[in-house]
Order: structure tokens, then C-alpha cells, then sequence
């Protein structure tokens, strides 16, 4: 079935990403009635939601865009009031499409609106600086007991007293567990948020913590530490590089062996304006990255040894060439390529979000989101009728796969939360009753009281999120919009589809009739056949030799030339007016767009034109995507007068221009 470019925008008729909501609650809270369709009213409240959030900051409530926009939403509601008409709102399939949708938007919400934001927004703020510090660590050895935890991190308090940066070197030399730093007094120098997994209350401190403070004990998955702020200075984010290398014997320490006389040279050559890949192809001894211009990538702190970072960091333009560095594996002339600082927070959100989520950061927040809303539903626990329960439970019967939830169970509620919601001993069961391998995998170590103990604790945070969601509508009145939304575009993209898509696609004379009657509008116009070559790095080919040759040539002299297992190449036809977008280009037969070299994919491509075909009428064939899309929109034009017919819209003029002067 063919269906419009547009079809997912039509499902939900708008953007529905809650962080777009930009409409204020004292707006949503206006009952006025601006229209109704056959009799049911739409609010000045629902009005002003969709059109806000639809416009977000450009939202200017002026009379052209406000009638507009009316119009559309007037479509909108016709089309939800004939699906109500065909009974698509019973569908069951929907209603569980629609209970589904809920179930996600309102984990998310949840979740995204208390944790995942908010932690995102803390990262993000925290990247735009390095700090530098030092730690002593007190390490965990194995699965530590709360007794082993409590004495290490009383060792660690003990330390702390009258620890200060001034002396914080000489104690971790002394103190330290980590091998690695204490050497160097704790110095771990600049790192970046996030730190390490596991490193996240560490580096949280750290953030917070003045230049030259002390913090701790921390606690991370290594053990306790105690850490001093030396440093904090703006991001230096990432830079793009390349680099010729000539490398040293193994076992020269720095200052043992003199700048090697080929790197002097290549430095020469470089000042003399030789092209940067040619020599490093030439002397670099990098067999990785000496065939394409000694690209390295994208380098960020700590990724190299200081004085190469540092170095790589130090270039201010690009293109510019670094002095000779020396580092541990030799010595190395650095081209930047590019610089990329920290980027705005939302071309970042999603990695920032993956970071957040993998990280035990998450954890902590959702567990103290739970806490929150425990406070706010003043939870009643009935540990009593829980204690009797597991006081009945037997080993060999509750720890296995062919254990049943126990009939005739006391009904006095385990959880009281708010004002109406209670669960009892029949949830719990058949909580236990789920989770049944997860029973029987905790009881291989525990008897059957703790089993269900642990898993009580499971069951109540369950619940605590059930309540949670249970309330986003009498809680959020924009998650109650959101979700009218959801439903009415479920069911709007419903009836489009039994009205006009797939009768646009089914419609086999209908077409070819609106396409006779629409010909003129369905042209190719001169286009040139293209071909796009494509040379690896690794292939062994010269870009430019292949260039000369196909100036001549034909796509298939010219892959049967340099052979096909070498060089890739495909042809394609383009109008035109698009010929532009292939770089420089004309449309005359031979001619080619310069080289372009990708350093990041290692390849050199251009393109050439081949051959010129004539402007022509379009067939049904080659234009039934735009014949059908355009057929669509003629068949919901006669489909909306209809409804217009059947469904009088009447608007309330005075609450209207009221709308429009606010």
C-alpha cells in the first residue's frame, strides 16, 4: 500500500515529544468553547495547547497563522468525529494500541521527566569543563561485608582529618591502593565528565568541590576514596588530527635519542608547502595511517600521553602543524584538521542519555524519585500481614517452578497509597507467581522468608510506579492532553486510511484517470546520466590517475581498466536542476566534479557526467508515488467537504477574537 510522504505526521496529527510542550497551565485551564463539531465542544484550552505546542516559539497568536491553524485543527475533529461514527473507538486492536502507548509515554514520562532529564542536563553542564585531581584510594577486596565497608571507610575518615591539598601528595604516596597514581602522588590529572562507570558519586563530588578542597570518603565500585581538586579549566572538547611518526627503539626514554633527521627533513618539505599526505605516505613510519595522510581521528583528553594531547590541542587553525613532539613511541609533526567544541545540548541529548542510562548515576536518581513519591502517597506499609504470610511459606514448595498463590489469603491491604489505592496478598502472589524463575534463582543461596522479603521490596517500587502512573492525568494535566492526542490520532489515521489512502492505492481505474486528466503535471526534465567513482586509500590506486582516464572513458573501460575488485563506481540518472548538489559540475558529457577526499572513510571520490537525456513526458509507472500522494489529496479534499456536510462546525466568533488579542 502506498501511502503519503506525511502519513506518520497525519497518525498523530502533531509533533508529541513531551519536552516540546510549551504552553502555560493557566492557558489549559480556559473552558471557554471556541468551536464545536455537531454539538462537542473544543475548548479555548485545547485549542491554545495544540497550537502552542505545535508552534512552539513562534507562536504568535496573530490572526493569519491562528485562522489557519483553526482551519486545520476543524479537520481535525471532523475526521475524529466520522471515525467515533464508524465505531473505531471499540476496535479493541486500537484500545490496546492505545493502552500501549500509554504504558511507554507513561514510564517515560515518568522516568525521562524525574531522572533521565534532569541527569542529562547535569551531565551536559558538567562537560563544559576538565577538572584535575588527585586521590588516595582504600580498595574493596572481593564482595565486601557491611562490617569490611564500615571499617574501611572509617580508615579513610580517620586519614582525612587535617588532610590538605598541601600535604594530599605526600599521604597518597604513603596510603594509596591504586599503584597507578600513587606513584605520582594520587595525580590522575584532567578528566572530563562522565568519569569511569562506576565513578559517578566521585565525580559528582568532585564538580562540586572548590579548587584545592578535599572531598570523601567517597564511595565507587573500586572502594573509598579521598580526592583533592588541583585544576579546573573551560572543555577542550575534541580535535580532529593527523600526524607523521617516526618512531623510536623500544626502551628510549625521553631525551635519549636526537630528532630523527627524516622528520627534520619532512618538517622542511611541509614549510616548502608540500601537500601534508604526500609526505607523511612518504616518510611517516604509521603503517595505519600513513596512506591517508596520517589521520587519527578525533582525539579527546587522555585518549594520548600530555605532551602529544597537549600539543594536538595547542594548533589554533586548521590546518596548522605542530613543532616536533616527542612521545613515548617517537617523535611526531600533528596536523589539525578540525576542532569540535561542546556541542548544543540537544545535538547531544541522545548520547548524553545513553551515558546517563548505562551508568549507576540512573540508579540512584530512580531510587530516590521512588523515595519522593513514597513521601508523597504517604505509603502505609502492613508489615504484619506480610510477616505472617512469609512465616507460612516452606522451602521445598515456595523455591520451585510448581509453586501457586496460596488461597483464602488474609484481605487487609499490604500497600495503602493515597487516597484509593490498595493492593493486598492476591497482588503479591501473583507478583511471586510471575517472577517465578527469579524465585527459584534467589533461592539457591536463601531460605524462602528472604526470597520473598527481597522480592517484596521489588514488588512495593513496582507499585510505587503503578501509583504514579495511575495519577499522571489528575497530576499532569498536559499528560491528559498528550494522551487525547494519542487517541484521536489513532483514530483520525484510521479513518484516513478506510477513507483515502487505500482507496487511493485500490483505486486502479480512478488513477489513471486523475492521471490522464493531471498529465502535464508529470515531466522529466533534460537530465545527465552520472557517474560516482569511489577510490579506497587501501587499494593501491591513484585518485588522479583514475581521474584521467574516465575524463575519456567509459564507466565500464574504466572499471575494466583499473580492475573492479579495486575501484568502485555506479551511475545514476539526475535531473538537471540537481546537478549542483554533485558539486561542480556542468551538464556536459565528460564533465567532472574535483577530487574529494574522506579522510574519516579513508576514500577519494568524484563524479562524471556521461550523457545527456532529453526532457520527456513521465509514464504512470515512473510517477505513481506523486500520481498516487497527489490522487490522496484530491480524494481527502472531497472526503473533508463531505464531512463538512455532515458535521457542522460552528465557531464562537467572540471567544475567537478574545483568542486572537491574547
Amino acid at each position: 500500500m502506498n501511502l503519503p510522504i506525511n502519513m506518520k505526521l497525519i497518525k498523530y496529527l502533531l509533533p508529541v515529544g513531551i519536552l516540546l510542550i510549551s504552553v502555560a497551565l493557566s492557558a489549559q485551564k480556559d473552558q471557554d468553547v471556541l468551536f464545536t463539531v455537531d454539538g462537542k465542544p473544543v475548548t479555548v484550552g485545547e485549542f491554545r495547547y495544540i497550537y502552542g505546542k505545535t508552534n512552539g516559539e513562534v507562536a504568535k497568536y496573530d490572526e493569519e497563522s491562528v485562522l489557519e491553524y483553526l482551519d486545520l485543527y476543524e479537520r481535525f475533529k471532523l475526521k475524529v468525529a466520522r471515525a467515533k461514527d464508524m465505531g473505531l473507538d471499540t476496535v479493541s486492536a486500537l484500545n490496546r494500541e492505545l493502552e500501549g502507548y500509554r504504558r511507554q509515554l507513561a514510564d517515560n514520562y515518568l522516568v525521562d521527566r524525574n531522572v533521565t532529564d534532569r541527569l542529562v542536563e547535569e551531565l551536559y553542564q558538567r562537560k563544559q569543563q576538565d577538572i584535575s585531581f588527585s586521590h588516595i584510594l582504600f580498595k574493596f577486596n572481593g564482595n565486601p561485608t557491611p562490617a569490611d565497608t564500615a571499617t574501611l571507610y572509617n580508615k579513610a575518615l580517620e586519614l582525612k582529618k587535617g588532610l590538605t591539598a598541601a600535604t594530599f601528595a605526600a599521604e597518597a604516596a604513603r596510603y594509596s591502593e591504586d599503584k597507578f597514581s600513587a606513584a605520582n602522588g594520587g595525580k590522575i590529572g584532567f578528566l572530563t565528565a562522565p568519569f569511569p562507570k562506576g565513578m559517578h558519586r566521585l565525580e559528582a563530588a568532585l564538580y562540586q568541590a572548590e579548587v584545592n578542597e578535599v572531598v570523601g570518603p567517597v564511595r565507587t565500585a573500586l572502594g573509598y576514596h579521598l580526592a583533592v581538586k588541583n585544576d579546573a579549566r573551560p572543555a577542550r572538547g575534541e580535535v580532529e588530527i593527523g600526524h607523521i611518526l617516526i618512531r623510536k627503539p623500544k626502551g628510549t626514554k625521553a631525551g635519549e635519542m636526537p630528532v630523527p633527521a627524516q622528520l627534520q627533513a619532512a618538517q622542511k618539505m611541509l614549510a616548502n608547502g608540500q601537500d601534508f599526505a604526500k609526505v607523511a605516505a612518504q616518510v611517516s613510519e604509521d603503517g595505519n595511517t600513513k596512506n591517508n595522510a596520517g589521520y587519527l581521528g578525533f582525539v579527546a583528553i587522555n585518549r594520548y600521553e600530555p605532551a602529544f594531547e597537549d600539543a594536538a590541542f595547542a594548533l589554533t587553525a586548521d590546518g596548522q602543524v605542530s613543532d616536533i613532539v616527542e612521545s613515548s613511541v617517537g617523535f611526531h609533526l600533528i596536523r589539525r584538521i578540525s576542532r569540535q567544541g561542546i556541542q548544543p545540548l540537544e545535538d547531544m541529548r541522545p548520547l548524553l542519555e545513553t551515558k546517563v542510562k548505562a551508568d549507576g548515576r540512573f540508579e540512584d536518581a530512580k531510587k530516590q524519585m521512588l523515595q519522593d513519591i513514597r513521601n508523597k502517597a504517604e505509603v502505609k506499609e502492613n508489615k504484619a500481614v506480610f510477616g505472617r504470610f512469609a512465616a507460612g511459606l516452606v522451602d521445598s514448595t515456595f523455591l520451585n517452578f510448581q509453586w501457586k498463590p496460596v488461597a483464602g489469603t488474609e484481605k487487609t491491604p499490604l500497600l495503602v497509597m493515597g487516597e484509593d489505592y490498595q493492593v493486598g496478598l492476591d497482588q503479591f502472589q501473583e507478583f511471586l507467581r510471575k517472577n517465578s524463575r527469579k524465585r527459584v534463582t534467589m533461592g539457591r543461596g536463601a531460605n524462602a522468608s528472604t526470597v520473598a522479603n527481597s522480592l517484596y521490596e521489588e514488588w512495593v517500587e513496582e507499585q510505587l510506579m503503578a501509583y504514579a502512573e495511575s495519577r499522571l492525568e489528575k497530576d499532569f494535566p498536559e499528560f491528559a492532553a498528550l494522551m487525547r492526542e494519542y487517541q484521536e490520532g489513532i483514530l483520525l489515521f484510521e479513518a484516513t486510511k478506510i477513507e483515502v489512502w487505500d482507496k487511493a492505492s485500490e483505486d486502479t481505474l480512478g488513477l489513471q484517470a486523475f492521471f490522464a486528466a493531471n498529465q502535464g503535471d508529470y515531466q522529466w526534465e533534460e537530465r545527465a546520466t552520472v557517474t560516482h567513482y569511489v577510490v579506497n586509500k587501501q587499494s593501491g590506486l591513484d585518485v588522479n590517475d583514475v581521474y584521467a582516464y574516465a575524463e575519456n572513458h567509459s564507466m565500464d573501460q574504466t572499471l575494466d581498466h583499473f580492475g573492479r575488485a579495486k575501484l568502485d563506481a555506479k551511475s545514476d540518472d539526475y535531473e538537471r536542476s540537481r546537478l549542483a548538489d554533485l558539486g561542480e559540475i556542468t551538464a556536459t558529457p565528460g564533465s567532472r566534479t574535483p577530487v574529494t577526499n574522506d579522510l574519516r572513510k579513508g576514500v577519494a571520490t568524484f563524479y562524471k557526467v556521461e550523457k545527456l537525456l532529453p526532457a520527456r513526458q513521465k509514464e504512470l509507472r515512473e510517477a505513481r508515488g506523486y500520481v498516487i500522494a497527489d490522487y490522496q489529496d484530491q480524494l481527502e479534499k472531497e472526503w473533508v467537504a463531505e464531512l463538512r456536510k455532515r458535521y457542522p462546525v460552528k465557531v464562537n466568533k467572540k471567544v475567537l477574537a478574545k483568542l486572537l488579542k491574547s
